[in-house]
């Protein structure tokens, strides 16, 4: 499966962006899929992730700023962020896991990422 972020960029704290995450070479319904974040000098976390039935789990710092969804239609997931907060700069990436019932195995598909820059 083959993933690739965009959407990225530049923001004032409090701004908004989405990112989207085009999925290819597979049907995004036999994933579970996910974003993450990496930061300079930091491990990449968890911002989102859904499992094997689509249940999302967020990371409490962007709990009710962050929304990620997944138009199947198109192949692609999207993460909707508000609020931007400095803390939330980072290189973002999207990730598939394979779906095995009745879970996910390793998130093992990973796209390039799309850098987020927030600051005034």
């Amino acid at each position: 499966v083959k993933l690739v972020e965009s959407g990225g960029g530049s923001v004032q704290p409090g701004g908004s962006l989405r990112l989207s995450c085009v999925v290819s070479d597979a049907s995004s319904s036999s994933y579970c899929m996910g974003w993450f974040r990496q930061a300079p000098g930091k491990e990449r976390e968890g911002v989102a992730t859904m499992d094997y039935h689509g249940a999302i789990k967020y990371t409490e710092s962007v709990k009710s700023r962050f929304t990620t969804s997944k138009e199947n239609a198109k192949n692609t997931l999207y993460l909707q962020m508000n609020y931007l907060k400095p803390e939330g700069a980072a290189m973002y990436y999207c990730a598939a896991a394979l779906k095995v019932w009745p879970g996910c195995m390793q998130y093992d598909s990973w796209g390039r990422g799309t850098q987020v820059t927030v600051s005034s």
